[in-house]
């Protein structure tokens, strides 16, 4: 059988990518100008209080979260081995790429997310391009990400934003579609429109499926980060990647079992945000039902209690 002529898909791809870094240079250099601005204003932040100082503070923030002891004691005393180990600003390197890759995705995949809610066809284009972005090997992607913005932390968070971005899309049309049809009809039926529907209906009784899609956006952006140490991204990354080019054991081990502490820290974080969103749809549907809970039931109680009148 004759065999087939070959494609030359890759050579295609490859003089896109020049003719874009020839004639587009100057955009992808302001990209790279606000992101490394962003990165770098978020890792300022971070930096100014005192280790301890920003230790209790994520302490603080996993109590009111989860109203529980067991995570501020784990974060007090998982943050104190970081600093121990000397790699807190190593952290912080990597927390502010987390956070400046995690909020452009959420900003771009929630409303993504909630368009392909809302329309048919916008769902059926957006899911074989998602597929596309989880499916590629990330090492494919890196390469023009250092083409288009050079070597450093810009090309980090734009790798780890193409990568965490498919989960707050997936998720949030997923919990917007799951709410009760039912519900979104009688919102209509007192005449709500859809904006309205949509913000006071449709998006709080979706909110635990779209705070699970943050969840993994976040340690989406995680994982990302430390494989985007081998384009030069700051950070345990680094770390991480030194050791392992120098065989240092070691170093390798302590790089590690800080990223394992800052994945844990913020997906309990961010999974204890979505139970209180849980707890709270659950009371709305509960006093929607008639249903009122317990503690609030006893409190009605006491409240129209009758004091008795006394016997003459």
């Amino acid at each position: 059988m004759p065999e087939l002529p070959r494609i030359p898909v890759g050579k295609v791809i490859a003089d896109v990518i020049s003719w874009l870094t020839t004639h587009w240079s100057v955009f992808f250099d302001g990209i790279s100008s606000i992101l490394v601005a962003f990165g770098n204003a978020i890792y300022y932040v971070l930096s100014l209080p005192h280790p301890y100082v920003l230790t209790l503070i994520f302490a603080a923030l996993a109590l009111l979260v989860t109203r529980r002891p067991g995570l501020p004691i784990f974060t007090v005393i998982a943050f104190l081995l970081i600093d121990s180990m000397q790699l807190w600003d190593a952290m912080l390197n990597t927390l502010a790429i987390v956070v400046a890759a995690a909020l452009i995705a959420i900003v771009i995949g929630i409303p993504l997310g909630i368009w392909a809610a809302r329309s048919t066809s916008v769902s059926v284009t957006v899911r074989p391009v998602l597929d596309f972005m989880q499916t590629l090997p990330v090492f494919v992607y890196l390469l023009p990400a250092v083409f288009f913005f050079g070597i450093g932390i810009a090309p980090g968070i734009v790798a780890t934003i193409v990568f965490a971005v498919p989960p707050a899309v997936r998720l949030t049309e997923l919990g917007i579609r799951q709410v009760d049809r039912e519900v979104v009809e009688a919102a209509r039926a007192f005449g709500a429109r859809p904006m309205q529907v949509l913000r006071e209906v449709q998006l709080p009784l979706a909110m635990p499926t779209i705070m699970a899609g943050v969840n993994q956006v976040i340690m989406l952006a995680l994982s990302m980060v430390v494989v985007a140490g081998l384009v030069g991204a700051p950070g345990l990354a680094q770390a991480v990647v030194a050791s392992t080019q120098s065989l240092n054991v070691a170093g390798g081990f302590e790089g590690g079992i800080a990223v394992v502490i800052l994945a844990v820290y913020l997906d309990r974080l961010t999974g204890g945000l979505g139970e209180r969103r849980r707890r709270r749809g659950r009371k709305r549907r509960g006093r929607r039902a008639g249903q009122v809970p317990p503690e609030e039931a006893e409190v009605e109680r006491e409240n129209t209690r009758q004091p008795v009148a006394p016997v003459a």
